[in-house]
């Protein structure tokens, strides 16, 4: 997680209503037809075609007019995460497909990807069939659903052991545990962050505080740990992230998930990779990013798994590329193993990362695909 996901996915959205295009006009005209709606996303305004659209299939292609890296998001009351779009670099485009049932959401631009982001009023009204629930479709759901609550049963477990590190003062045992246990929350991340501000309570890097929030959560243990190695006084923040973690394991174990919610999840977790295991921003104190690069990498490619049958048929060419680049990025990967574990950001070279980078967009490229797929 960059800085905090409530205010920035992978549920509704946000934006300055001065930023916005009214209601009408050729953008709504647009959205009826079932064309994509336009954004445009600026440092400092984030113009949406339409306001008022139907529900069901949404496609929303983002501009980036820019000078800096931008993001997308709509977001749902709470600010859960309806569906967000990443790494939007100065002068490209993204889309971004989410289905969205009759409402209130808001939708937001963040330039810098960082804070609060342009926030604006979405009204979705209507119904609308969700994508044909086919078998193929069904089963995908079903396995990944069944891969999230297997995640999250070892997430709980592990943050359980941590945390009675962390409490006995037990920094060389707390420091072996803690990339273990991120590493279930990194695979499900699009889950687990969806659900409005439990996101930056677990998961929050120290820029929370600039958001008005308290600095908690896994990452404020980190700092601890490797910067003064006295967690002594963090029993209270441990107790808190236990709880949370809790909360987030009853939500994601409940949550029903549709066919584009799995294809969006797996390239955010791409640009999650992208965006904060490759520069060292995730883990800045522990530095082991790599950890969570691998856990982004395996969530990622179990919800393409799960997919797969129905890829098979729609997209098979999609499918040989997707093998073929995932297999990429795991040799890339696997050269820095040491041990059970990875190296540590810090030993890697400018060359290493740049490997890293370069294997990891030609991925994001394929996955970026699946949504188009899912949603024929």
């Amino acid at each position: 997680m960059r800085t905090t996901r409530f205010v920035a996915p992978a549920a509704a959205g946000l934006l300055a209503v001065a930023g916005l295009a009214g209601c009408g006009g050729d953008g709504d005209a647009d959205a009826t037809a079932g064309g994509p709606i336009a954004v445009k996303a600026t440092d400092s305004a984030c113009e949406v075609g339409s306001t008022a659209i139907d529900a069901g299939q949404v496609t929303f292609k983002v501009t980036n007019s820019g000078s800096k890296v931008n993001e997308f998001y709509v977001y749902a009351a709470g600010d859960r995460v309806m569906g967000e779009v990443e790494n939007i670099a100065p002068g490209l485009s993204r889309e971004l497909r989410v289905e969205l049932p009759a409402g209130t959401y808001e939708t937001a631009c963040k330039p810098g990807m960082s804070g609060r982001g342009i926030r604006g009023a979405l009204k979705v009204s209507g119904t609308a069939a969700s994508v044909a629930p086919d078998a193929a479709l069904t089963e995908a759901t079903a396995s990944y659903q069944r891969y999230v609550r297997s995640q999250t049963a070892a997430l709980l477990t592990k943050t359980e052991e941590f945390v009675a590190a962390v409490k006995a003062n037990d920094v060389a045992k707390a420091k072996a545990l803690y990339p273990v246990a991120r590493t279930y929350w990194e695979r499900i991340e699009p889950v687990a962050e969806s659900f409005g501000d439990l996101d930056p309570k677990i998961d929050g890097r120290e820029e929370v505080v600039e958001e008005g929030m308290e600095f908690t959560g896994f990452h404020r243990i980190e700092k601890d740990l490797w910067t003064t190695g006295d967690v002594s006084k963090d029993g209270p923040i441990a107790d808190r992230l236990l709880v949370d973690v809790k909360a987030i394991v009853a939500k994601a174990d409940a949550e029903k998930l549709t066919p584009l919610q799995l294809a969006n999840g797996a390239k955010a977790l791409l640009d999650e990779v992208a965006s904060g295991k490759i520069t060292g921003e995730e883990e800045r104190y522990s530095h082991t990013d790599l950890w969570d690069f691998n856990a982004n990498l395996e969530g990622s490619k179990a919800a393409v798994a799960a997919l797969r049958p129905a890829l098979e048929q729609r997209a098979p060419d999609l499918v040989k590329q997707l093998d073929s680049e995932f297999a990429n990025v795991e040799v890339a990967l696997g050269k820095h193993r040491a041990g059970d574990g990875w190296k540590l950001h810090t030993q890697l070279s400018k060359t290493d990362l740049k490997e890293l980078s370069d294997s990891i967009n030609a991925l994001a490229e394929p996955v970026s695909k699946i949504a188009a797929a899912v949603a024929r």
